[in-house]
């Protein structure tokens, strides 16, 4: 049965209004103002109370962006006395966890979303999610990317520039497109 233009209208306003978060709005736009490396340690407590959670002694040390549809304060953890730099991207259709003393570079995306592959006509099928996970003392470097479903083990070190498609194991190097181990660190 066709669906009716009521429905259809409902559906297109969710779907152009989902991602639409004001209580991030009004704080991103109050961490905006604060210049890069000033006030590290108020952007946590800004987002804190946009609902995020994040531990205590963690610093920001610029803007921050968020991309997702719904409540995606819900699907960010970040631990204690991590570092997380300035620009940095999160997507947060599925949930992204930080644990504690995680230092991540500038500039650094960190997706869950994709798509599958499509037919020829449409190669972006539809939308497909997975967490990511970074556990604890992991470095991440600058302009780093990684992909939906992963994790960075404790201790490990994921080189500048890299992009990281599959899970990378405790205390190791890995770097390239697409990043591979370097060594073993002890």
């Amino acid at each position: 049965m066709p669906e009716s233009r009521i429905a259809k209208l409902r559906r297109i306003v969710d779907e152009e209004l989902g991602a639409w978060q004001p209580r991030l709005i009004i704080m991103n736009s109050l961490i905006r103002l604060l210049p890069r490396y000033t006030a590290a340690r108020l952007r946590p407590r800004l987002l804190r109370l946009a609902g995020f959670a994040i531990g205590y002694g963690t610093v920001i040390m610029g803007p921050m962006r968020f991309h997702g549809y719904g409540p995606i304060h819900r699907r960010l953890q970040i631990g204690q006395h991590c570092i997380i730099n300035t620009d940095c991207f999160f997507d947060l259709n599925d949930c992204i966890t930080i644990a504690d003393h995680v230092g991540v570079g500038h500039e650094v995306m960190i997706l869950t979303a994709s798509h599958t592959m499509g037919a020829a006509e449409h190669r972006a099928g539809p939308l497909t999610t997975a967490p990511v996970a970074i556990e604890s003392g992991a470095w991440i470097g600058a302009r780093t990317l990684l992909l939906p479903g992963i994790k960075i083990g404790a201790g490990s070190v994921i080189a500048a520039g890299s992009v990281v498609n599959r899970s990378v194991p405790a205390n190791t190097l890995v770097g390239g497109v697409p990043a591979k181990p370097i060594r073993t660190l002890t």
